[in-house]
């Protein structure tokens, strides 16, 4: 499949996939979660840039350039598995998948109307309100039948929004770099290559229980191969059709996934109330799937038009792009985004500019105005 549904059907896949790892995890109880999170990020990370590497030279020179969004993107992918996985840990399967999924579509919609001055939709604030709340049953079912102490519940919580957060930030950071013209695969295989190498001294420290028994070794190998790497692999796949947002809450079936299994494989109990926000979270996928994250803005703002029947042709809309183009620097830094500037696009066009933005899909066409 091609376009937005394609995109959205690989980010499906890699939310099931992830919806494993924290069922895997329980297989290597002697392991702690900062070896699992290591191993499992730190080994899928460093393979992500291995079969990247004819992209990741010939995109040496942009990398360099956005340099600082990089490391940026790089932290984050650290940060994640640690927080993820101690977050499971100390609350449990669901609980802790459902704080960090559910908290990510939350941090990309800021990100994006923030930094990228990008308005959504009412049918996303729907999306993503009907998630959290789904999510948030989940939750409350979880701590209700869970014997974990109140302090140990809210850390976990704390931590599952740290992983939520980071979350949505290196999925921003990877789209950013694909707006700036670095391709998927060199995009991913930086960010993730360069997170895997930070994970590696943590995984050195905490890794031998994880070689102590062959269960122990094979749980860690298979989040590291299945869920991080093919998992994220799709999941770049995603991020060259459909936005951060969007991705961010699509993955929201990870948690029901991980409840599911959870219940099955793990032992953990649902209640009534679980069951139902398993449900409320199936309906924020179908109202995401079936329409726009981003909306038509007043004048003055940006402006999302839908391809199909009706919609302005895209080529109108590269040639007028062509007629504003200048040769400038392409180079926003990293402190610039951050701070609230208005990005230039990679071809070093002016944010009063009208370009395709080919990151989003071949039906999607993005105006900015001043």
């Amino acid at each position: 499949m091609r376009g937005r549904a394609g995109g959205i059907a690989a980010i499906l896949v890699t939310s099931v996939l992830w919806g494993t790892t924290g069922t895997a995890a329980t297989f290597a109880p002697a392991a702690g979660p900062l070896a699992i999170g290591a191993a499992a990020l730190g080994i899928g990370g460093l393979l992500q840039a291995a079969i990247a590497l004819p992209a990741l030279r010939r995109a040496q020179q942009a990398l360099r350039t956005h340099a600082g969004l990089v490391a940026l993107g790089a932290v984050a992918v650290a940060i994640y598995p640690l927080a993820f996985y101690s977050s499971m840990r100390l609350g449990g399967v669901a609980i802790g998948t459902v704080v960090s999924l559910a908290s990510a579509p939350l941090a990309s919609g800021v990100l994006e109307r923030v930094i990228e001055r990008l308005p959504l939709s009412r049918w996303w604030k729907l999306a993503a309100l009907l998630g959290i709340l789904g999510s948030g049953m989940l939750c409350l079912a979880r701590a209700g039948d869970s014997a974990a102490s109140a302090p140990a519940t809210a850390a976990s919580i704390g931590l599952g929004l740290v992983a939520g957060t980071t979350y949505a930030l290196y999925s921003w950071v990877v789209h950013r770099l694909m707006g700036h013209e670095v391709g998927r695969a060199a995009s991913m295989g930086a960010v993730f290559g360069a997170g895997g190498a930070l994970l590696m001294p943590v995984l050195l420290l905490t890794g031998a229980p994880l070689l102590h028994s062959a269960q122990a070794f094979t749980a860690a190998a298979y989040t590291a191969l299945v869920p991080m790497f093919l998992g994220y692999f799709l999941f770049g796949l995603g991020l060259t059709r459909v936005r951060p947002s969007t991705a961010t809450t699509l993955t929201l079936t990870e948690p029901a996934v991980a409840a599911v299994l959870a219940v099955l494989v793990v032992g953990e109990r649902l209640s009534g109330l679980g069951w139902t926000g398993l449900t409320v979270i199936g309906v924020a996928l179908v109202v995401l799937a079936l329409t726009p994250a981003n909306v038509e803005a007043d004048p003055g703002a940006l402006r999302l038009r839908r391809g199909g029947s009706g919609a302005e042709r895209a080529d109108d809309v590269r040639s007028r792009a062509d007629r504003n183009s200048a040769d400038r620097n392409s180079g926003a830094l990293p402190s610039d985004v951050l701070s609230g500037a208005m990005p230039t696009d990679g071809h070093g066009t002016a944010p009063d500019s009208t370009h395709v933005d080919s990151s989003t899909g071949p039906t999607e066409v993005i105006t900015r105005r001043p």
